[in-house]
């Protein structure tokens, strides 16, 4: 269990001290709403913001884009008023260069476990956060009850966690991105490679390589809706973690196939698919 935030003022100031930008949540774990002259976005909005406008607003307006690491801004007379207010702390892990893997339940947690590699880990009240150094564009529902906070996004402070944090791995990347919308590669006849091989191996054990097989089996079959995006998202995973030491044999790739194939897809949508995520992880 998590731990409440007593003092969240404190807790901010403190991240702040050490280069994270912080700001204060409301009842909800959601934002401050806006000010009056921020309302509708009529200021133009903050120069940090996706569509970069001018607006130098002493107040918590903006969501994420008002976190910041300055104590002056975080202690000044409107902040401190929201801080009385504040239900908890939230940071802006991009802003600190950091990626937070949202998992909200024990089913997430499971899958992360077999899935990306250990990092430091801070319980929440339905599962955990993974976080890893280094930022990225942030993603929703990237797979079941999986949400990406990185740039442009904000999650709660939970405390610091354990375990050692670690690079962000190109599996995480690789959920976020989206299909290629470019012309697929043209059907080709021969079998697909599955992996390159030659690199370090981190999963010599059966047991491991077949769970995460099995695993992207079940993502692929639980699919109601978007199939063509979860079989190429699925891939992604699958190359990403096992696909760069020559574990994947022809076997393990024609269970996938047989997988995406039950579901609707056609034999030459699972090879342009599979020829995609090798190409999207220079493989």
């Amino acid at each position: 269990m998590t731990q409440p935030t007593l003092y969240p003022q404190h807790t901010a100031l403190s991240l702040a001290a050490s280069g994270v930008p912080v700001l204060p949540l409301r009842r909800g774990k959601v934002p401050f709403g806006n000010c009056r002259s921020c309302a509708g976005n009529a200021c133009g909005g903050r120069p940090n913001m996706k569509a970069a406008g001018p607006c130098r607003c002493p107040g918590v307006c903006h969501a994420w884009a008002a976190a910041t690491t300055d104590p002056r801004i975080l202690t000044s007379p409107v902040w401190a008023s929201a801080w009385r207010k504040a239900a908890a702390v939230a940071y802006h892990p991009g802003g600190a260069g950091l990626t937070v893997v949202d998992l909200d339940d024990a089913a997430a947690v499971a899958w992360a476990r077999e899935a990306l590699p250990a990092t430091r880990t801070v319980p929440t009240t339905r599962g955990e956060h993974w976080i890893y150094r280094g930022a990225m564009q942030s993603a929703n529902a990237v797979r079941p009850s999986v949400d990406i906070k990185s740039l442009m996004s904000y999650a709660r402070w939970l405390g610091p966690g354990t375990g050692t944090m670690t690079a962000l791995p190109d599996v995480v990347h690789a959920l976020a991105m989206k299909e290629p919308s470019s012309a697929r590669p043209a059907p080709q006849a021969v079998a697909v490679p599955a992996g390159v091989g030659g690199g370090d191996c981190r999963h010599r054990t059966p047991a491991y390589l077949e769970r995460g097989i099995a695993m992207a089996e079940q993502r692929i079959n639980e699919a109601s809706s978007a199939v063509h995006t979860t079989v190429y998202r699925t891939f992604l995973a699958v190359l990403s973690a096992h696909g760069r030491c020559g574990c994947l044999t022809d076997a393990h790739v024609t269970r996938l196939f047989v997988a995406a194939q039950a579901k609707g897809e056609l034999p030459r949508h699972c090879t342009d698919a599979w020829t995609n995520a090798r190409t999207a992880l220079g493989m």
